[in-house]
């Protein structure tokens, strides 16, 4: 058998009770609390810092059309969609995702695109006609029409997040 040589390829870790650190060198110093930099005063530090989206996410778009989405005569008319509540649900049939699509012509004609939580819902002779009314009473909007589709049909995942938590879903 050969005998094993002191010539090694590696260099193995210390054992746990070797002292790793050498005589010559010393520890490093440590860190003090006087040593610190104090680049504002305490109170400073506690204070709200500027948000720098605050600004961004509040301003309008520019020189967008007042009947496509953001502009004034298309959000006026989503306002008003928002004020009408589900019976059944307190939420408003907007943020409940009961309503497909609001457009805007170039003639402030507004055409609401939408559906109802199931075909057999209580109010689904008189929310059609609701929301046409809602929507027509919008200053500046000359005419209101309300297509009523069952396809694709309404289901919880087309509610927004703050329905969700209004009912306790989230």
């Amino acid at each position: 058998m050969n005998k094993p040589s002191d010539d090694k390829d590696f260099v193995a870790a210390p054992a746990p009770n070797e002292d790793v650190l050498n005589a010559s060198s010393s520890k490093p110093p440590r860190a003090r609390v006087e040593d610190a930099v104090e680049d504002e005063a305490p109170h400073e530090k506690l204070e709200r810092k500027r948000d720098y989206l605050e600004g961004f996410l509040q301003k309008k778009p520019e020189n967008v059309p007042a009947g496509a989405p953001g502009g004034d005569l298309y959000e006026a008319v989503v306002a008003a969609l928002k004020e009408i509540y589900d019976p059944e649900i307190p939420v408003n049939i907007y943020d409940l995702g009961l309503i497909y699509g609001v457009e805007v012509d170039d003639e402030a004609d507004v055409t609401v695109t939408m559906t109802l939580t199931t075909p057999h819902c209580p109010v689904a002779e008189t929310m059609p006609g609701e929301v046409e009314l809602r929507a027509a009473s919008v200053p500046g909007v000359r005419d209101a029409e309300v297509n009523l589709v069952w396809d694709p049909p309404w289901g919880p995942e087309k509610m927004t997040d703050e329905a969700r938590l209004e009912l306790g879903m989230l």
